[in-house]
């Protein structure tokens, strides 16, 4: 298979499974959401990391906002990406009062706190997709900061919370894509 088959499974992978996300109610978001957090939580990869680093929602993600207040309260280094350039940092988050609206509408650390973390020295990394294998193979959003990312967080253990239809049979993958370590859905963990 060429890459550009690859790429091309991507683009209709992503436009099936964004589709799917869409039909998704506000209510159902938060139950699910609520329910892969408090999985996670009770995890042993939460309990022995000290790191953490966790991207912050959008809509059609995971909701993390619970999992950011308790992190915090349980006396955890939480980080959180942002974006410079072409590469992806980990900034930690000191409170969620170091938060505001960024571009594309998406929460972002402000810079007049941001404290940036080296990625080796992060324990557990909670990884956005679009869709995942059993394998722990990633679709991504396509941008490749995760992957490029991922590769200098050696150290961390790298989790995915996504929905149980996230889970497909084969996510196409290219040399440069990694995978996760563990998959927790509402109703399972791989």
């Amino acid at each position: 298979m060429t890459t550009i088959d690859i790429s091309e499974q991507k683009k209709i992978l992503r436009k099936e499974i964004n589709a799917r996300l869409a039909t998704l109610s506000v209510e159902d978001r938060v139950n699910l959401s609520r329910v892969t957090v408090e999985k996670f939580l009770a995890h042993n990869v939460y309990k022995n990391s000290s790191i953490i680093m966790a991207y912050l929602s959008t809509l059609e993600e995971i909701q993390l906002q619970e999992f950011l207040s308790t992190a915090l309260n349980d006396g955890k280094i939480l980080a959180v990406p942002f974006i410079s350039g072409r590469e992806m940092y980990a900034a930690i988050l000191p409170s969620l009062d170091a938060l505001e609206v960024g571009a594309y509408k998406i929460l972002t650390i402000r810079r007049d706190v941001r404290k940036i973390i080296d990625a080796e020295k992060i324990d557990c990394v909670i990884v956005p997709g679009i869709a995942f294998d059993v394998k722990g193979h990633r679709l991504g959003k396509g941008g490749g900061y995760y992957d490029k990312f991922l590769s200098r967080a050696f150290n961390a253990k790298k989790v995915a919370l996504a929905y149980d239809f996230q889970i497909i049979d084969n996510v196409p993958v290219e040399p440069h894509d990694l995978s996760v370590d563990f998959i927790i859905t509402p109703k399972k963990i791989f």
